[in-house]
């Protein structure tokens, strides 16, 4: 069995805007200070490089292809500092997809300045009143973004497919010690007791680590955390702008999945494992 690994994780909690190059220039001081706390992965939000809070046709005007300025920048940064870095995108489709609508893209930029990932969220923001569906594409179904660090595997999802266990599953089948949740979790009435209850709900059943970035308010509700494959909280913050971080290691990994063999166990499978 291959020695258990171990890495420093950090959630990046900022407050995008509209002005893509004002994001990314607090992103990366965001990046700079999360390495400067020795984190070797750092999870930024969903919509990092544009943020409303709600979608209209600003966010397709603003859309690039992953070859354009911003992703460039964000792997220019995972290359500056030495990390990965995880952060949402307004992605620009291409091909035959339908005009007037983009991706929810996340990206994962590895120190190399290279694609460690891609995942184009699947299940569009279609509540509470919003109906993000309106100007995104769903991603397609068959996708397993994981990428891996110092022996430590990372799979991502984003914001509303946090509702939906099965794609989280999937990538547990795959390999994931760690799920990456990039979010821009709007506020609303019981929304951060849902948020916290759910984080804490996809670590415990598929006993893995979980790491969530949410927007800062007022575009957001905060709250993003770390937690332990037990579903313990080992790092959060509150609604204003910061940084948290965490030591994830697959020793302790190994040891709750002794203890709680659940994936193990599961008598069901997730179609398209």
């Amino acid at each position: 069995m291959a020695p258990a690994g171990a890495v420093d994780v950090a959630v990046v909690q900022f407050d995008p805007y509209t002005d893509t190059v004002a994001n990314l220039t607090a992103l990366r001081a965001e990046v700079k200070a999360a390495s400067e706390l020795g984190a070797k992965v750092a999870v930024a939000p969903e919509y990092s490089m544009f943020a409303t809070k709600r979608l209209d046709e600003r966010v397709v005007a603003a859309a690039e292809p992953l070859t354009g300025p911003f992703v460039t920048g964000l792997r220019g940064i995972a290359a500056e500092f030495g990390v990965h870095v995880v952060a949402g995108v307004v992605e620009q489709p291409g091909g035959d997809e339908p005009p007037g609508r983009i991706f929810n893209t996340l990206v994962a930029a590895s120190p190399a300045a290279e694609f460690a990932a891609v995942y184009r969220k699947v299940h569009c923001y279609d509540a509470f009143g919003f109906k993000e569906s309106d100007f995104v594409v769903p991603g397609p179904l068959d996708q397993t973004p994981v990428f891996s660090v110092d022996g430590v595997v990372f799979g991502m999802q984003t914001c509303f497919d946090l509702r939906f266990p099965e794609g989280i599953r999937r990538l547990a089948a795959a390999g994931a010690h760690v799920l990456l949740l990039p979010a821009q979790w709007i506020p609303g009435p019981g929304k951060v007791d849902q948020w916290t209850t759910l984080l804490r709900a996809r670590a415990i059943e598929n006993t893995m680590y979980v790491a969530a970035a949410d927007h800062a308010e007022p575009r957001g509700c905060g709250a993003s955390m770390i937690v332990a494959p037990t579903g313990a909280v080992l790092a959060e913050l509150g609604d204003a702008p910061g940084i948290a971080t965490a030591h994830l290691d697959l020793e302790h990994l190994d040891e709750v999945r002794a203890t709680n063999p659940s994936l193990a166990l599961r008598r069901y499978t997730i179609r398209g494992e």
